[in-house]
């Protein structure tokens, strides 16, 4: 695990392990539940089981510096209590076929933004994947989250594609 790094004055970013598989779900499930409070979010720890590996990494961001001696147990990470996570991996561009990077979570908890904590780490993800060689960094945001919207294009992202869902209806039991 490499040592934390100072992402903004009083936040450090540190990176996850896979040991840390349930505070991912957990953060996941936040994000989801503000746009859709009424909805049960529990199949969520098997995308995380699914897609969580080494390339595919986590970083926390955590209001102080994890000392060398604590930084070492799973226990004394999770006493940190993260406000922010990153979680990147591979997509692939249908247009072109070429991997690039995805950014699979970016959540800050509502305490803490306004901050720059979201175009820091965005900035981080950029960093990863053009070390990575990767020409592009994608992202899926629900249209009804406006502000992440603002900040994305803010940042320069542009929309690709819509992403399109018609409800359909249970097929009917008749015999």
């Amino acid at each position: 695990m490499s040592s934390p790094k100072l992402l903004l004055p009083g936040y450090w970013l540190r990176s996850g392990s896979g040991l840390e598989r349930a505070l991912l779900v957990k953060f996941m499930q936040r994000t989801y539940q503000e746009l859709y409070p009424d909805q049960d979010f529990s199949h969520l720890a098997q995308t995380v089981e699914r897609y969580l590996t080494h390339d595919s990494p986590v970083w926390w961001v955590e209001l102080e510096e994890p000392s060398p001696a604590t930084s070492t147990t799973l226990l004394s990470r999770a006493a940190l209590s993260p406000v922010a996570c990153l979680w990147l991996g591979n997509s692939v561009d249908q247009v072109t076929g070429d991997r690039h990077a995805c950014i699979f979570l970016l959540y800050v908890l509502p305490e803490h933004r306004r901050r720059g904590i979201a175009a820091a780490l965005i900035q981080h993800a950029i960093a990863w994947s053009q070390a990575r060689g990767d020409r592009q960094l994608g992202l899926q945001v629900f249209q009804a989250n406006q502000p992440a919207l603002n900040l994305y294009q803010k940042l320069g992202f542009q929309t690709q594609a819509l992403w399109m869902v018609k409800p359909l209806e249970s097929p009917s039991t008749e015999g």
